[in-house]
């Protein structure tokens, strides 16, 4: 059975969330005194993953110095610093080779939630075969926001829609993905200066997505409003 390699996504600026990610970085935002990216690393720890790739670009001494006092017995941790970000797919195509040979499993950090992993990993697994990538979606309370994708009787993804002012629905990607070389390969083959994974990749894979639709909650914490709403999540939780 092939391992699993995760990337998280954690250079990003948390623009929105000033003040508050003026010296902090986002992926190190706490939700009940435990931040973000902590939450990722166990839901990891608990499916067996024994290496995982975090990027880091804004505030990354912080997030170093984070990563440096983790103590995984079974779970390497490896950073790889952006001087210039390459956006989603840009670091995609730049670490290409940390998934050789496996399920590799693209995360954003600044998302919330409390569902499992083996289910997602399962589905992508049994996806249909002419599906290159695998989906995790969620309902949304403001779809506006987000994008939505409209999908067949076999969960394939047929439309995308990006933060559409008038979206046809609320089932809204999750922007976590799975995916195989086979993936990797088309993807450099076809877009090898792809930077924006929703703008540039997405909408050329209609008919090729394999969705992942999961009912327990998912905050992105990008605003004070859905970090707060997190917080409230958790403590109720504990």
């Amino acid at each position: 059975m092939k391992k699993i390699r995760p990337l998280i996504l954690a250079a990003g600026f948390g623009s929105r969330l000033r003040p508050l990610t003026l010296n902090v970085p986002k992926c190190l935002v706490d939700i009940n005194n435990k931040p973000i990216i902590e939450y990722w690393l166990d839901k990891l720890e608990d499916i067996s993953v024994n290496k995982v790739l975090i990027n880091t670009h804004y505030l990354a001494n912080k997030v170093d110095e984070f990563l440096a006092h983790q103590k995984r017995k079974n779970l390497e941790i490896l950073s790889i610093y952006e001087e210039k970000l390459l956006g989603t797919a840009g670091t995609l195509i730049a670490n290409y080779k940390f998934f050789s040979g496996s399920i590799g499993i693209l995360i954003h950090s600044d998302n919330f939630t409390n569902m499992e992993l083996n289910e997602l990993i399962e589905s992508h697994r049994n996806r249909p075969k002419n599906c290159l990538l695998t989906m995790l979606t969620f309902n949304t309370s403001n779809p506006q926001s987000c994008g939505i994708v409209e999908v067949d009787e076999n969960n394939i993804v047929q439309n995308f829609y990006e933060k559409h002012p008038n979206p046809p629905g609320k089932k809204a990607n999750a922007a976590v993905y799975l995916f195989e070389e086979d993936f990797l390969n088309w993807l450099i083959t076809n877009y090898p200066n792809a930077t924006d994974f929703s703008n540039e990749v997405l909408p050329k894979l209609m008919g090729k997505i394999y969705t992942f639709h999961t009912k327990m909650f998912y905050i992105d914490i990008g605003t004070q409003e859905s970090l707060d709403l997190a917080r409230k999540i958790a403590k109720e939780l504990k």
